[in-house]
């Protein structure tokens, strides 16, 4: 009967083998690590929610992907910074019989070499992940911005009929109308326009 593998025995061996769960925890399925708490991450997708404010199915995927994805960037710097730590622990023996000021550039310097591809791996996941980052906070710009510019469209047709109904001293119902704003909703795009916009540009009754 075959005997279960104890594990790589080598230094390098371990090396790589500690950080196994790299890769997964930069491209996987699972957000959160071992040792990752849940209500920072909670709160780190809030303040996505609160800065963009997703209206749409599409625009709370993009939304949660860009939270996600900057999620995994912020967690990079960390894991360069634990690939050191560990070597600084396995690897201090090697350089012992140096001097401090000495031994701590060469521990670096072979956890570098050691461990090459374990940063490159890190350096590959950055650049992918920068990238998809972008192209989404590209889609969610444009696709807002379209929202922007039809919601804006729709409000100033009901702010004509609202300044019409008011002229004719005559009641005002948006839905009535088939508009899906309130009132007052209405009488504040009818306000910024007024404060914001040239005379040109304001609302008439239709």
């Amino acid at each position: 009967m075959p005997r279960a593998s104890t594990g790589p025995k080598s230094e390098e061996g371990k090396s790589r083998s500690s950080l196994n769960a790299l890769k997964t925890g930069l491209t996987g399925r699972t957000v959160l690590l071992p040792g990752e708490e849940a209500r920072a991450y909670q709160d780190h997708v809030c303040r996505f929610i609160d800065e963009f404010e997703p209206a749409t199915a599409r625009e709370e995927e993009l939304v949660q992907s860009l939270a996600d994805s900057r999620w995994r960037l912020l967690r990079i710097p960390a894991l360069e910074a634990n690939l050191y730590a560990l070597g600084q622990l396995e690897f201090g023996e090697k350089f012992s019989a140096e001097a401090d000021s000495v031994s701590v550039g060469l521990i670096q310097a072979h956890t570098f070499l050691t461990c090459q591809k374990q940063f490159n791996s890190l350096v590959i996941q950055e650049a992918r992940l920068f990238r998809r980052f972008e192209k989404e906070m590209k889609e969610l710009k444009e696709l807002q911005a379209e929202r922007f510019d039809r919601e804006g469209q729709e409000l100033d047709e009901a702010a004509r009929s609202y300044l019409s109904a008011k002229q004719e001293n005559k009641p005002f119902d948006p839905i009535e109308f088939g508009f899906e704003f309130s009132t007052e909703e209405i009488e504040r795009h009818i306000q910024r326009r007024a404060a914001f916009a040239s005379p040109a540009r304001l609302p008439k009754a239709a």
